[in-house]
């Protein structure tokens, strides 16, 4: 059978970001039959301006859209800021849900997870991606949940993801993100 494509998407840019990590680590543990593409271009998408996107898309935004369309689902790790995700996260899932009527996020399969050093990980930023979402009708996996709580203390000085729960976890995540990848395809060709 052939890999299925998951594109990992940080929303973080800081350099030694726990959720950079958490995606190196999805493409470490993924389960086998899941090939993993951490994306890198987060930094490079511009503020969103519906102007701008008349005129001419700009080529990171172009690229974001095209990964997304071509991945056969995502992987998103988001850190929390204010009970939040990051701006630079919405605004590139604002781009990549442009045009409405014909999204690279319609329909997509996608698997949340976060990190963050706090007791409540990313809880609330989770929960505002998957409202984000509905919007998108994207197909989000429910559960497992991948909340990394005090996450200095799951991953070592060089970023590696060192606890064994938490790659447990990770893992079974991944697995349900195959199968409602697999569940789309299904649906979509009239076989369910």
């Amino acid at each position: 059978m052939t890999d299925l494509k998951i594109l990992a998407i940080s929303g973080s840019l800081r350099a030694a970001s726990y959720n950079s990590a958490l995606v190196r680590a999805a493409k470490k543990f993924a389960p086998g039959g899941l090939d993993v593409e951490v994306y890198e271009g987060l930094r490079d998408i511009p503020p969103y301006d519906g102007d701008v996107e008349a005129e001419a898309l700009p080529e990171s935004v172009a690229d974001l859209r095209r990964r997304i369309t071509e991945a056969d689902g995502l992987f998103i790790a988001t850190p929390e800021y204010n009970y939040g995700i990051p701006g630079v996260l919405k605004n590139a899932l604002d781009w990549a849900s442009r045009p409405a009527l014909d999204s690279s996020l319609t329909g997509k399969p996608i698997a949340i997870a976060g990190a963050a050093p706090t007791n409540f990980g990313t809880v609330r930023a989770q929960l505002a991606l998957r409202q984000m979402f509905l919007w998108t009708d994207s197909r989000v996996v429910v559960k497992p949940e991948l909340q990394i709580f005090r996450a200095h203390e799951r991953f070592d000085q060089a970023g590696n993801l060192t606890d064994d729960t938490t790659v447990e976890i990770l893992h079974e995540l991944l697995a349900a993100l195959a199968t409602k990848i697999r569940e789309t395809r299904a649906l979509a060709a009239g076989t369910v």
